[in-house]
């Protein structure tokens, strides 16, 4: 089925599956080679020519920008619209930088991992997911206040604990928020750990939250997936 937003032709245009599977193709290719080409035993041929596909598919993620903007139904609303500011994040990396090994510049070629948003367009997994986060948005904000309250809370206590054992491991409540968001996602690196046996204790009842806080969202983003999966079920059978 074409998609709403783009004019239909009788060609292959955005919104057709056709264009986007050609298109998801070569986001594959771009992120492929952009992976081989932070390998330092590739021949220098090899890298030049990793190089040079980058920049072409700067110019073909731009072409296809180009297209998406004729075709659309509304112009201005593609533009600014998510999937429009998408689409042009990902060419500016190729566009402007690419070839360069300039330090300052080589943070900007994060961009490019745009592509990947790309690549879920036109997924329906990834669109079903999209919409349970953006169904629970409000009991995220909840959890991520709750978060923030829980994390200071730690650090608190660790360094309450700690801070006269271990001046240089915990010399500040700030300093201790690395411990506390650590222990608190499960990590627990272990490069800073406590010895007092009231900081033992209390890392032990931080760890219980933290199993708590990973459970919590899994269990928003399931029941969020179970609702849109049985109104497109109840759709179905009513059709």
């Amino acid at each position: 089925m074409h998609n709403p937003v783009f004019r239909e032709t009788g060609h292959a245009t955005p919104g057709d599956p056709l264009f986007e599977r050609i298109s998801q193709g070569f986001i594959i290719l771009s992120l492929v080679t952009m992976s081989v080409g932070t390998m330092r035993s590739i021949p220098p041929e090899l890298h030049r020519a990793l190089m040079i596909f980058d920049l072409i598919a700067g110019f073909g993620f731009a072409a296809e920008y180009a297209l998406r903007i004729y075709f659309a139904k509304s112009r201005g609303a593609y533009i600014f619209s998510f999937w429009g500011v998408v689409d042009f994040i990902a060419i500016v990396p190729s566009l402007f930088i690419a070839g360069t090994d300039l330090k300052a510049l080589r943070a900007v070629r994060l961009l490019r991992l745009f592509r990947l948003l790309k690549l879920a367009r036109s997924s329906t997994a990834l669109t079903r997911l999209g919409n349970a986060f953006k169904a629970q948005r409000y009991e995220f904000a909840v959890f991520g206040l709750l978060s923030i309250i829980i994390l200071f809370i730690a650090s608190v206590g660790v360094y309450t604990f700690e801070h006269e054992a271990q001046p240089d491991a915990f010399p500040s409540i700030p300093a201790s928020m690395w411990w506390a968001v650590a222990t608190l996602t499960t990590v627990g690196y272990g490069d800073v750990y406590p010895v007092t046996a009231g900081g033992r204790v209390f890392t032990g009842v931080v760890l219980f939250v933290g199993l708590g806080l990973v459970a919590v969202p899994t269990g928003l983003i399931a029941t969020s997936l179970q609702r849109d999966s049985d109104k497109n079920q109840s759709a179905d059978n009513a059709g």
